[in-house]
Formats: structure tokens, C-alpha cells, sequence
């Protein structure tokens, strides 16, 4: 238990390291190698310019937002007493009226969803519209950076992706090439970031797919891992409103709070 724990933590640590990595390279790549040599000063290239940077100040600010606004208890400091059907699990306990402790945050959680690693706090009901956009945000900088990554490797290095299985190769022809020294460390590492972007991508489309089913269910992951059925009076527009606010589309172009206290968390603090 204690190992997993420390494991937990030590993730806990390193996937935010991570992310801001990955980050700083895909900022760099793009002004320092992809824009100048695919564009090379066309009238397309504000707009890139552009695009790129909403992708990304749309996905740090969503980050930061999930960060600043968590989903934890007016009740900072409560002694954790676990409910009867408490899993006991690794990471959190689950206490009454739909709350969690989480062992990371060392904070009472109100309606938990999960533990995010790469913000490094805990995701619910006041920070999940933050966390959706920020996994829609994300996938969208990824995909969008693949792209450019693939133009730049055909227009600098010459190669032909048009073959379907051409991606498939590319990773281990790679590999080998470089340790022959038959290919430079640049396009070795851009090969890399082109299968990081996939994956970063992909994984962050899926959980944007899953949390907002799972939303307009009025369910959390907690909930469903544990096989609960939710039964719940609210349509499905009524539970997204809950998260995503009134000003839904205005939080789609900026990175603003624009979902009002739910009654859960009005009553948490007045308690």
C-alpha cells in the first residue's frame, strides 16, 4: 500500500514536469522550424500563427483554470470518516453525501471524478469544464502540431507519407537510421514528437469523449467504477449547463469561469 502510494506521488510529480516538456518543445518547433520553413513568409502564415497560439493559450489557460478553481471542500481540514461501502482504495476514501478524501490532495473532494496526475489536483463538479477544455484544447494543439510535424519532414527531409503504413515504419526505420548514423538527431527527434503528439492526442480526444457522456449522465468516473447507477430528475442539457454554465460559448473562445455554484457547493460553504 505505502509502495503505491509513493508511486502515485511520484507520478504525481513528474507528469506535470511532463507536460510543460512537451509544452515548451511544441512552442519552439513550431516558430523555430515548422512556420519559417513550410510558410516561408506566405500570406498563410499569420493565420497559422494565429491558430496555433489560440490552440495553445486556450489549452494553458484551461489548465490553469482547473488548477485555480479545484473541486475541493470549503471544509479544508475534516477528519476523514469512510462510509460503509468505502473501497478503501489506494488513492482516495469515499465518505457520505457524494464526497471523497484524496490521499493526494490530503482535501475533501465534492462529487470526485478522478485524480488528474497532469494538473496535479483532484477533478469535480467546479473544475470539470476547465478539465474538458482543456483535454479538447490539448488534442486540438497535438493533432494540429502532427500535421505541421508531417509537412515539415516532407518538405525538409523529403519523405513520402503516402503510403498508409508509412507511420507504421517510420518509428523503428528511425531508430536504426540514427544509430547508423544515417539520419541527424532533428529528424530523429521530430519522428519522436510526431508518435508523442499522436499519442497525447488521442488519449486527451478520448477522455473529452468520456467525461462529457459521463456528465450529461450525471455520473462521475468514481460512480461508474463502482458500477453506480445515477438516477437523476435532470435532462441531459440541464446537467451540462451545470457544468459548462450559461456562457458556454463564450468559454469555448476564452478561458473564463463561466459556470455558477452548483446548490451542493453553495451549501458546502455555508457550512
Amino acid at each position: 500500500m505505502q509502495f503505491n502510494m509513493l508511486r502515485l506521488r511520484l507520478l504525481n510529480s513528474i507528469a506535470p514536469a511532463y507536460f510543460f516538456t512537451a509544452t515548451v518543445v511544441t512552442i519552439i518547433l513550431h516558430f523555430c522550424f515548422f512556420i519559417p520553413t513550410i510558410f516561408d513568409r506566405s500570406p498563410a502564415t499569420l493565420l497559422h500563427i494565429i491558430l496555433f497560439l489560440f490552440l495553445v493559450v486556450n489549452a494553458l489557460g484551461n489548465y490553469t483554470m482547473t488548477i485555480c478553481y479545484p473541486a475541493e471542500s470549503a471544509q479544508g481540514v475534516v477528519t476523514p470518516v469512510c462510509a460503509p461501502d468505502c473501497p478503501d482504495r489506494v488513492d482516495a476514501h469515499y465518505l457520505f453525501n457524494g464526497r471523497h478524501f484524496c490521499k493526494l490532495c490530503k482535501k475533501v473532494i465534492l462529487r470526485r471524478d478522478h485524480h488528474c496526475f497532469f494538473t496535479g489536483n483532484c477533478i469535480g463538479n467546479r473544475n470539470m469544464r476547465y478539465f474538458i477544455m482543456f483535454c479538447i484544447y490539448t488534442s486540438g494543439t497535438c493533432l494540429y502540431s502532427l500535421v505541421l510535424g508531417v509537412a515539415y519532414l516532407t518538405v525538409e527531409y523529403s519523405l513520402s507519407f503516402e503510403n498508409p503504413l508509412t507511420f507504421l515504419t517510420l518509428l523503428p526505420l528511425s531508430i536504426g537510421y540514427f544509430f547508423l548514423g544515417a539520419i541527424p538527431g532533428l529528424q530523429f527527434f521530430l519522428v519522436l514528437m510526431l508518435y508523442v503528439w499522436l499519442g497525447i492526442g488521442l488519449t486527451c480526444a478520448g477522455f473529452c469523449c468520456q467525461q462529457i457522456l459521463l456528465v450529461a449522465r450525471g455520473q462521475t468516473w468514481c460512480q461508474m467504477r463502482k458500477g453506480q447507477v445515477v438516477q437523476t430528475r435532470n435532462s441531459w442539457r440541464s446537467n451540462l449547463s451545470d457544468v459548462f454554465g450559461r456562457r458556454w460559448l463564450l468559454g469555448f473562445v476564452v478561458p473564463l469561469q463561466t459556470a455558477e455554484l452548483t446548490q451542493d457547493e453553495t451549501a458546502d460553504k455555508r457550512d
